[in-house]
């Protein structure tokens, strides 16, 4: 293993975890693939340009393109993929989900097709905690679980998983797959919950909180994310699926109280509106599989929000751009405006 090729790698969680390898393991070469969509953001590697010039490349391109994808992977002598590249909002699945199956599904297929023609060493597929979709009080989803789910979004990542693990029974590709519960960190784009409520309470601006607020989240920090799916790619079993996620549970009003505790913003700023339609009340995963490999979430809740929110402030020139762009606005008034309650 020695050139990655990071799909998606411009994204929140992929930019922090192309940071996290070049960072750790100084014989890796990385090429990010990424699309650029409204959620790719080159400003997200812009150190890691300075820094790791000799030892990272950017690529242009769509998981979904043929070409492009093996022109990548025989440019740059790949030998292990992983795959952030996805439309990952349940919210945006909703209002379109065309674009959801094309990449998460269709693009997956056009991924798997290339490490069988270029046998690779590894192919790494991130996923989500809400395949397995709404969990009832008292239990927490194992790997093994039937997958129930509740969204465009949610079933274009099930095709994905289910497109992996066909791809390892019938052609022997070396996949493994990861379950993330919901990160938080630097460069989240502002759409998602936690940096729309850290950034819209800076400027105090309503938080709109979906119904009643009480559905349980674990929030896990971006980079103990990274640093499980660094184990499962080097420990994992292949053909098999890993939970991550701090096993901790965090309801929303909580998450949003704890926000403006921390920026010193009165809770009057959170404006309840209707919930989404198929709103799962509650995840809850069962990590202990990754665990025994020696994997550890390294940060409690209040940690990782603490050290997120502190991002936000320090950072406006990342996400003040962002807010007040076009497609930013349109997105937020087509989302919350007739919602209020």
């Amino acid at each position: 293993m020695q050139n990655l090729l990071i799909t998606g790698g411009a994204g929140f969680i992929g930019s922090n975890f192309v940071r996290y390898m070049l960072e750790k393991y100084p014989n890796y070469r990385v090429v990010v693939y990424d699309k650029l969509t409204y959620a790719g953001n080159l400003d997200n590697l812009k150190d890691v340009a300075e820094r790791f010039a000799g030892r990272y490349a950017f690529v242009q391109g769509d998981i979904a393109d043929e070409d492009g994808v093996d022109e990548v992977m025989r440019e740059h002598e790949i030998d292990t993929i992983v795959n952030f590249a996805a439309d990952t909002h349940v919210d945006r699945s909703l209002m379109g989900a065309g674009s959801f199956i094309q990449t998460d599904v269709y693009g997956t297929y056009v991924l798997l097709e290339a490490a069988k023609k270029y046998e690779v060493e590894r192919y790494h597929q991130v996923s989500t905690d809400e395949v397995y979709g709404e969990i009832p009080e008292g239990y927490s989803s194992v790997e093994t679980d039937p997958l129930h789910t509740r969204s465009p979004y949610s079933a274009s990542k099930a095709g994905g998983d289910l497109m992996c693990i066909a791809y390892f029974t019938s052609f022997g590709v070396p996949v493994t797959i990861t379950r993330g519960s919901n990160n938080i960190g630097p460069y989240q784009y502002p759409e998602k919950v936690v940096p729309l409520f850290i950034t819209n309470a800076i400027d105090n601006i309503p938080l709109p909180l979906y119904g009643d607020g009480r559905q349980m989240r674990d929030y896990q920090y971006v980079l103990d994310h990274c640093e499980g799916i660094d184990v499962v790619l080097h420990r994992g079993q292949p053909g098999e699926i890993y939970n991550v996620g701090t096993g901790v549970e965090t309801q929303n009003i909580v998450m949003a109280h704890r926000i403006l505790d921390l920026l010193g913003k009165p809770y009057s700023l959170i404006q309840p509106v209707k919930d989404r339609p198929g709103h799962d009340r509650r995840y809850s995963l069962n990590c202990a599989k990754l665990k025994a490999l020696g994997w550890e979430s390294r940060h409690t809740f209040d940690q990782a929000l603490e050290k997120t929110v502190r991002w936000y402030v320090d950072n406006e020139w990342w996400w003040r751009p962002i807010k007040s762009g076009a497609h930013f606005e349109e997105y937020y008034t087509r989302q919350y405006q007739e919602r209020e309650i």
